[in-house]
Parts: structure tokens; C-alpha cells; sequence
């Protein structure tokens, strides 16, 4: 055994989810094993070795019936009822996606948080992405998670929550292919709850893109994500995913198609309307810090995803005409 050891965290389990993720799962359940109370793996139907792999690193393994469409949600509600079955005793429970590895010493700092604010729900800190050099848009998931600090609205997959909480409020969504976690922020945040971002580092994320494909699905699950929040909470006073969706449906669908049908009605000229596209870009450029290249390419893909976040905003309202269930929208 060796000397410097720490001893594990009593209060605190991590739940970790993942299909397919090799070396990044190994990766990811290394960085807690030694720390976490327990640690338990909800696989989605890997194909590859993520099982054993587990396993043979301590951790207790869980698999989803195939005959239910995977989640995330799903997959982080399973995993946070069997922590609270086979541990009651814990009261924190750290989720993570298992292309993520924690960073050493968040467990301590993300506990020691929530015990010295019981009304904190939840507690979140700085995702960042492991090799943003690799690609632009390993480079825009970083920019992405560059989010303010202080109490928020909303976190991601990677958080810290209060396991009384969570039951409290009836734990995800299931049904949700995407954003689960801000709609989960929602009703915890009707109850009573609050959510904190902190400075600190948490987590290192592999996103793997390195192509525009893999850009334009993760845009578009973004869309379709935004259309069901806004279904799910668009009401007031809280206006979830309102504005995301409003802007995805002008930008994405709105313009283009006022623009064609002016130059079919009044003649070509009225297609200067698309001017406003490199308008916004510049727009959006000059809002931005940081340095000049990086700032352009954030602000010209934020103003081409909106085209594929109509996209997924129009998948949403079809499922929803239809009746058909949503599945997976996944970028590798």
C-alpha cells in the first residue's frame, strides 16, 4: 500500500457514464478511484472493452437494458439510485462523462463546497478540453466552457450535486436525447435550490472533433435541445431555452427564407438582406476577447451553427407532429 495514499472521500460517490470510450474511460475512472467512497460505471452499450476495463479498476459496473433507448439521463439516473441503495450513507454525488477525467484535489474542493452551503444543490467547476490544439472545434468546446463563475442557472454533465436533492426533485428527465441537465436545473431551482459554478478546475474533456461533420451534429443536437426546453419551460416567469430557440429559428430559418421570397416578389436586390450574416459575424467578433484569429473563428462558426441549430429545431417539431421518440443525436 502505498504511504501517501489518501483515504477515500466517506460522503462522496462518482457516477460515470460512457459506450465506447476506451482509453479516455480508463482515464476518466483512474482520476477517482483512489478518492470517491464509490464509484460506479453505467455503460450504454459499449462494444468495446469499457466493461471489463472498469471492473478490473474498481469500479461497480452497470448496464442498460437494450431494449429502452439510451440516455444520458437515463444512464446518470440509474447510476445515482444504485449509489443511493448500495450507499446510503453517501450524500454527494460527483456525475461525469466518461471522455473526462477529474482533476486531482475537485472532489475535496466540490464537497467541501456543498457542505458549507446547504442550500446548494449543486456545484460545478472549469471543464476544459484536453487537446484544443487538435482541431477549431476541439478549440470552440473549450471557449465554450469558458462560462462565468458565481451562482448560475445551469451546469453540465460534469457536476457535483446533493443526492437529497436530486431525489427531491425526481432525479433527469429520461426521455432527453440532450440537455438534461439545465432542464434537472429547473425544477431545482423551483424547489428552492441553487447552482454554483466555481473557478476551480474540475475536469479534462477529450471531445475528439476533427471534422465539420462532427461540428454540425453536435450544433444540431444543440437546436434540438434548445426546441424542447423552450417546450418543457419556454412558460414565464422561467423562459427556458426561449431565447436560444428564437434566435436558432431567426437566424437559422427566418432570414434565408425572407430574403428568397423578397427576391421572388420585388427582385434580386432584396437578397442584401444576407448582408446581416457577415454583419453579425463582425459584430460578434469585436463582443469577443482573447486573441484576434481565435475570436474569429468563434464568432464566424457561432453564426453558421445557428443554421444547424434550426436544423435540430426542426427534427424536434416533427418528432413532436409525429409522435415518434427521439434518438441519440451523437458526434463520434
Amino acid at each position: 500500500m502505498q504511504a501517501d495514499r489518501r483515504p477515500p472521500l466517506a460522503q462522496v460517490a462518482v457516477v460515470a457514464i460512457g459506450r465506447n470510450e476506451g482509453e479516455r474511460l480508463r482515464a476518466c475512472l483512474r482520476s477517482v478511484v483512489d478518492t470517491a467512497a464509490l464509484v460506479v460505471y453505467v455503460d450504454s452499450g459499449s462494444t468495446d472493452d469499457s466493461v471489463a476495463m472498469a471492473r478490473g479498476l474498481g469500479a461497480e459496473v452497470l448496464t442498460l437494458d437494450l431494449s429502452v433507448p439510451f440516455t444520458a439521463a437515463r444512464a446518470r439516473n440509474t447510476g445515482w439510485r444504485h449509489v443511493r441503495q448500495r450507499a446510503p450513507e453517501v450524500t454527494l454525488v460527483q456525475f461525469v462523462d466518461g471522455d473526462c477525467a477529474v482533476v486531482d484535489g475537485w472532489l475535496q474542493r466540490a464537497a467541501d463546497f456543498l457542505v458549507s452551503h446547504p442550500d446548494a444543490a449543486a456545484v460545478c467547476g472549469r471543464r476544459r478540453e484536453r487537446h484544443p490544439e487538435r482541431s477549431i472545434y476541439n478549440q470552440l468546446c473549450d471557449m465554450e466552457w469558458d462560462a462565468p463563475v458565481g451562482e448560475t442557472r445551469a451546469c453540465g454533465g460534469d457536476v457535483m450535486m446533493r443526492v437529497a436533492a436530486i431525489e427531491a426533485v425526481g432525479g433527469y428527465r429520461d426521455s432527453l436525447i440532450a440537455g438534461e441537465e439545465p432542464e434537472l436545473c429547473v425544477r431545482l431551482r423551483a424547489a428552492g435550490w441553487r447552482v454554483w459554478r466555481l473557478a476551480d478546475e474540475m475536469t479534462a474533456h477529450d471531445a475528439a472533433m476533427t471534422r465539420i461533420s462532427q461540428w454540425w451534429k453536435r450544433s444540431m443536437r444543440a437546436g434540438f435541445t434548445f426546441a424542447e426546453g423552450a417546450h418543457l419551460h419556454g412558460a414565464p416567469p422561467e423562459r427556458h431555452r426561449v431565447r436560444e430557440s428564437r434566435r436558432a429559428w431567426i437566424w437559422g430559418l427566418g432570414i434565408p427564407l425572407v430574403a428568397i421570397l423578397a427576391a421572388l416578389v420585388v427582385g434580386p436586390w432584396a437578397l442584401l438582406l444576407l448582408a446581416l450574416y457577415p454583419l453579425q459575424v463582425l459584430r460578434l467578433y469585436f463582443s469577443f476577447g482573447g486573441a484576434p484569429r481565435l475570436r474569429a473563428w468563434r464568432a464566424l462558426f457561432m453564426v453558421l451553427g445557428k443554421f444547424a441549430e434550426a436544423c435540430g429545431q426542426l427534427k424536434f417539431l416533427a418528432l413532436r407532429l409525429s409522435g415518434a421518440q427521439a434518438r441519440l443525436i451523437e458526434y463520434k
